[in-house]
């Protein structure tokens, strides 16, 4: 004998009905964008790295290599310039607070020289040189328009020499390394080479800057 579907499915346009007026929960997981992540190289790492820490919607700016053929190569390894590596930053940021477009203002103008070629400052050696590690096609489009606009601009007296490579790994720096100018703001080579970087943030996109919490 059939039976009648006329029970099941009352019982079932009732809790559909009363799902869809049930409100959303007031407490629950934020629906906001993922955080996406930026890879640059420009000189010692130190300075790199504490330049993004000050920077708002940044969450985390960790030190490490990128860019050479040897696998979880070593600070030493890396110092010698043959890996091919330089050191590097991964910028972990928020993307409805600071968009990448700001984040390379911020390292074309601030963190670091575009127009030194593998050197910065006094750090002289192709693991110093300058480069933008791109994750996808959106980034590297955004990194080419933005050196042809600083090209056409003449916003240096030197051409800018940073490369634009696809990001292949990135490794880790040693934990010594790790927010170290927030570590030792008194080091001499921090205040005369990274903290007048900081400065500069603060000076030229006041609106960017933030004072990191401390751990």
């Amino acid at each position: 004998m059939m039976r009648s579907l006329a029970g099941p499915l009352v019982m079932a346009a009732a809790v559909t009905l009363a799902a869809a007026a049930r409100p959303e929960p007031v407490f629950g997981p934020a629906r906001g964008p993922s955080p996406a992540t930026a890879v640059f190289a420009g000189g010692c790492f130190w300075g790199v790295e504490g330049v993004f820490e000050h920077v708002k919607g940044v969450s985390s700016a960790t030190a490490g290599y990128a860019g050479g053929s040897v696998a979880a190569p070593s600070y030493e390894q890396v110092s010698t310039g043959t890996t091919g590596h330089a050191e590097s930053v991964r910028v972990t940021y928020d993307p409805s607070q600071i968009t990448y477009e700001q984040l390379l203002e911020v390292f074309f103008t601030v963190a670091h020289d575009p127009t030194q070629l593998n050197r910065q400052g006094p750090d002289v050696g192709t693991q110093y040189r300058s480069i933008v590690f791109y994750g996808d096609t959106v980034q590297r489009r955004a990194v080419d328009a933005y050196v042809a606009e600083l090209t056409k601009r003449k916003v240096f007296a030197r051409p800018v020499v940073t490369e634009i490579v696809p990001l292949t790994a990135f490794y880790e720096a040693e934990a010594y390394h790790q927010h170290y100018m927030a570590r030792h703001p008194r080091a001499r080579y921090i205040v005369y080479n990274d903290a007048p970087k900081v400065a500069n943030l603060r000076r030229q996109f006041p609106a960017l800057y933030h004072e990191p919490i401390s751990d």
